[in-house]
């Protein structure tokens, strides 16, 4: 059933969603009734022109389904721009890749910071699988940065050779497909997806392969309490491989990593029994995964121990782990907000709750985090003077 408190989508977008609905009911009967979520998840939000990011759908700022932190403010990222500027000129000079670009206000804001510190890198890489999200950023980036805008490129995959420089990551870990699970008395069942009777899609489980009871007792076992009776979360096994292919964009620098999430004490912590999945739909935050497909978002929270743990398996130094609100205050969030004095009161103030909105512990402030890594690079690594908490990994 629909929830109801959702806006209605259009009759456009519903048709698009049947289209993809039909491709994954095809692909279930080739799988005997039951997809891993994972996999759902995967063409929910990559299959290509049906997945919701790879869609023309608008979705990001208010016009869209969410808003990150560089739509809020640009001084967002004139603080990672801080990193950038110190990384290239340790390297003498390199390159930046962002993974998938957004709308296009991060490189901005990044380049148009690094402009006036003079430490512009050689080239702005932006990987994008969305044709129609490049059309943004460029049309994006050729209003606001004319004269850089030359040094943006977009890839679908890894540069011919890997490069030197900085990869900047933000909130793209918490859109990698994930395995769900139900750890429970009886057992370990994995959940993922089926259709019913009427040609519905609904959630299915099945028993758990041996990998995956594995990997649950090993974090049930190192969770602060017992779980209680019945207890789902998931796992992102993919966050393993998107961090070993790194090594074919990046040979020498700093890889930045923003997103929402929680050391493994946290994430698979009792009281959070019901998971961290969560769907987005136009401002609108649900639980129901399998609400037209191809339309929402789906995400869920990050494991930064794992994360960090599968940087080590990868060759990558870790260097810093830190809230937002620390990172981006090391960083000098407060003095550049100061520094914009100009401009009218109104301007001031939008400034000034966009900054607190990134700070704040209720809003941003504690829940999106930073994990930062090298790789054959004893440069400055900045943003964690007000603290690091690689402990708590």
């Amino acid at each position: 059933m629909t929830p109801t408190r959702l806006p209605d989508p259009s009759a456009d977008e519903i048709a698009l969603s049947k289209v993809l609905v039909a491709t994954i009911v095809d692909e279930l009967r080739t799988r005997d009734g039951f997809m891993p979520f994972e996999r759902y998840m995967e063409l929910a939000l990559y299959a290509p022109g049906f997945g919701y990011y790879v869609a023309g759908a608008r979705k990001f700022g208010r016009a869209g389904d969410f808003v990150t932190a560089p739509e809020l403010s640009p001084l967002f990222g004139a603080c990672l721009a801080t990193q950038c500027a110190a990384t290239l000129t340790t390297l003498g000079g390199g390159h930046i890749i962002e993974f998938g670009g957004g709308s296009g206000r991060l490189a901005a804001s990044i380049l148009r910071a690094l402009a006036t510190l003079d430490a512009l890198p050689k080239s702005y890489s932006i990987i994008e699988l969305s044709p129609e999200l490049r059309r943004r950023q460029h049309a994006y980036l050729t209003v606001e940065i004319p004269e850089l805008v030359s040094r943006v490129t977009w890839l679908n995959g890894p540069p011919a050779t890997p490069l030197a420089g900085i990869v900047i990551a933000n909130e793209i870990i918490d859109a990698l497909p994930v395995t769900l699970f139900r750890a429970a008395r009886s057992g370990v069942t994995e959940r993922g997806v089926g259709v019913d009777a009427d040609g519905v899609l609904v959630l299915r489980e099945r028993p758990a392969s041996r990998e995956l009871e594995a990997n649950v007792a090993a974090r049930q076992q190192a969770a602060p309490a017992p779980w209680p009776e019945s207890y789902c979360s998931e796992i992102n096994h993919r966050q393993r491989w998107w961090l070993a292919d790194l090594e074919h964009f990046l040979a020498r620098g700093v890889v930045v990593l923003a997103d929402y999430g929680y050391p493994a004490a946290e994430y698979y912590h009792s009281d959070r029994s019901e998971g961290t999945l969560q769907c987005y739909f136009r401002h609108r935050v649900h639980s129901d995964p399998l609400w037209y497909p191809g339309l929402q978002d789906i995400t869920a929270a990050v494991d930064f121990t794992a994360l960090a743990d599968a940087a080590v398996d990868a060759h990558f130094q870790v260097e810093g782990f830190a809230e937002q609100a620390a990172y981006l205050l090391s960083l000098g969030v407060t003095e550049r907000l100061a520094a914009h004095s100009g401009g009218s009161d109104l301007r001031r103030h939008q400034m000034t709750q966009a900054v607190k909105t990134l700070l704040l512990p209720h809003a941003m402030g504690t829940r999106a985090k930073f994990l930062v890594l090298s790789c054959d690079y004893a440069g400055p690594i900045l943003g964690f003077t007000v603290r690091n908490d690689l402990h708590r990994l």
